[in-house]
């Protein structure tokens, strides 16, 4: 299991761009990873945008589908999260990050397991929230 992070902040989401391995350097994603053995799924989270970002965070709802990847060996799945006690998200595994607003979700090279995740964004950046 794959876990990522939708960050929301001001209407816009936080998007992290890949510096490695070179298949996928330069395209986009959620920040998030592997759930290790005698994780939960919000665990795994905490500790990835922890390691990833430098953030602490509260785990909130699904968003989107379970998203299969490579070839059905793995599974995505993306949860809502809110950073906690004022931290602010930093790049320390990440070429680069960009706060998009719903105009904007287009404008950089999704990873293809995403895509489907970035097709739910428009109704929460706009306020309308979880289905």
């Amino acid at each position: 299991m794959i876990v990522a992070a939708v960050i929301i902040m001001g209407g816009r989401v936080l998007a992290c761009e890949r510096s490695a391995p070179p298949e996928v350097a330069g395209r986009w994603e959620f920040p998030g990873g592997k759930v290790e053995p005698g994780e939960t799924d919000a665990e795994a989270l905490a500790r990835e945008c922890a390691e990833e970002l430098g953030v602490r965070v509260e785990v909130g709802a699904r968003v989107g589908p379970d998203v299969p990847l490579a070839h059905g060996r793995a599974v995505l799945r993306v949860f809502a999260v809110t950073l906690l006690g004022g931290d602010v998200p930093r790049a320390l595994e990440h070429t680069s990050m960009r706060w998009l607003g719903p105009d904007e979700l287009t404008s950089v090279r999704w990873l293809p397991a995403d895509k489907p995740i970035v097709a739910e964004l428009p109704r929460l950046l706009l306020g309308e929230g979880l289905s």
